[in-house]
C-alpha cells in the first residue's frame, strides 16, 4: 500500500550528516540511502580540538564527551546543506535498545540551534530490532522527501546491502588478523632458541563512535601499535555472534552496542592477551558494564580508560606502556601462579 505522506520534505536537496554517534553503526546505510534518494550528501569532516570545543561550549556539563563532539560537528555543518539529517533511535526493546540520547537527539540539535535556523531530517526507529520497522521508518522520510516508492526501494536496497557489505569486510578482517596472530604464535612456540617473540593481540572495546574516532581514541591506538602490538576491535566482530553471546555475561542488559562489546570479550578472551576498555566520560551505560566486566572477566589482563575532553595524552600513553610491558613479562614468564 502506497504510504500517504505529504512530501514537505521535498525542498531538501543537500543533506548534512554529523560523523558522530550512530554514524560510526549506520554511515554506509545513510549515505547510500539519500545518494541513492538523488540527494547530495555532506558529511561533517574528522573531528578535532575546535570540533569537541564547539560542542562542548553548546552542552551542559553533563552531556558525555562524544554527545559534545556530535554537537560540534552539527554545528560544522550549518550553512552547508539544506537540512541536517538526525534519526531517531528508540528502545523499545529491553534487550536491543540504545542510549536514551540518541531518541533524545532530533530534539536537542533542534533547540540547540533554534537560532541558527537549523533544519532537522529525521525519521523514528522504535525497535532497532525489527528490520521490518526500521524499513518503515525511512519509507515514511522518503516519502516526505517527495520520493516515490519504487525509489525508495531501489534506495533502501543499495543502502542495506552498503552496510552488510562494510560489515562483513570488517569481520572478515579481523578472522583474518586472527588467523595469522595464531600463525605467528605458533611459530614462536616452535622456536627452540626461544629468540621468536610471540606477537601480542589487544582488544580494544570501546562504542564505534569512540573506537573510529581518530581525535577521540587515535592516541590510544597509536600508542599500542608502536609498541608492536596488533589491535582488535571488539566493535568489529560478527554482530549477530557477539550479541548471542552477551547473554552468557547477562540476561538483562538493555544496551545493544554494550552487549555486542561484551559478547566479542567472551568471544575472542581466549584469543587476545589483553583488553583496553575506553569508555568516554561519563558515559551511563559504561559506567555499570565496565565494573561489571572488571569483575566478571577473569584470565585476561584488562586495563580501564577514561578519556575526557580535559585529559591530555600524556598520563594514558604512560599507563598503555606500563600495561603492555606488563604483559611482555608476563609472556616471558614474569609471574608464576602455584
Amino acid at each position: 500500500m502506497a504510504l500517504k505522506t505529504q512530501p514537505d520534505l521535498a525542498d531538501i536537496h543537500v543533506v548534512g550528516i554529523p560523523r558522530g554517534l550512530l554514524y560510526h553503526r549506520y554511515g554506509p546505510l545513510w549515505e547510500t540511502f539519500f545518494r541513492e534518494l538523488g540527494r547530495e550528501v555532506i558529511v561533517s569532516a574528522e573531528t578535532d580540538r575546535a570540533v569537541v570545543e564547539e560542542g562542548t561550549a553548546r552542552s551542559v556539563d553533563e552531556c558525555c564527551l562524544a554527545s559534545k563532539a556530535y554537537l560540534g560537528h552539527v554545528a560544522s555543518l550549518v550553512g552547508r546543506c539544506d537540512a541536517v539529517f538526525v534519526p531517531c533511535y528508540a528502545s523499545c526493546d529491553p534487550r536491543a535498545g540504545f542510549c536514551t540520547k540518541f531518541q533524545a537527539a532530533p530534539d536537542l540539535v533542534a533547540n540547540t540551534f533554534r537560532d541558527q535556523g537549523v533544519r532537522v531530517l529525521s525519521c523514528l526507529v522504535e525497535n532497532v530490532s525489527k528490520p521490518k520497522e526500521v524499513r518503515r521508518a525511512f519509507a515514511e522520510m522518503a516519502a516526505r522527501l517527495g520520493a516515490s516508492q519504487v525509489l525508495f526501494k531501489r534506495a533502501w536496497k543499495a543502502g542495506v546491502r552498503a552496510l552488510e557489505d562494510a560489515r562483513r569486510a570488517k569481520a572478515a578482517a579481523q578472522e583474518e588478523t586472527l588467523r595469522l596472530l595464531a600463525e605467528y604464535r605458533a611459530v614462536a612456540e616452535g622456536d627452540p632458541t626461544g629468540a621468536t617473540e610471540r606477537p601480542l593481540a589487544i582488544l580494544l572495546v570501546a562504542h564505534p563512535y569512540i573506537a573510529h574516532d581518530e581525535y577521540l581514541c587515535g592516541t590510544i591506538v597509536e600508542a599500542l601499535e608502536s609498541m608492536g602490538t596488533t589491535v582488535l576491535f571488539a566493535d568489529e566482530t560478527n554482530r549477530a555472534r557477539t550479541y548471542k553471546a552477551s547473554f552468557g555475561f547477562t540476561e538483562t542488559l538493555p544496551w545493544v552496542i554494550n552487549r555486542e562489546l561484551i559478547g566479542s570479550i567472551l568471544t575472542l578472551q581466549d584469543q587476545v592477551d589483553g583488553i583496553v576498555l575506553v569508555s568516554a566520560f561519563p558515559c551511563g551505560p559504561d559506567s555499570m558494564t565496565d565494573d561489571t566486566i572488571m569483575r566478571y572477566i577473569q584470565g585476561t589482563p584488562i586495563l580501564n580508560l577514561m578519556i575526557d575532553a580535559q585529559s591530555g595524552t600524556a598520563g594514558v600513553e604512560t599507563r598503555i606502556e606500563s600495561f603492555v610491558d606488563i604483559l611482555r613479562y608476563h609472556q616471558r614468564g614474569g609471574y608464576v601462579h602455584g
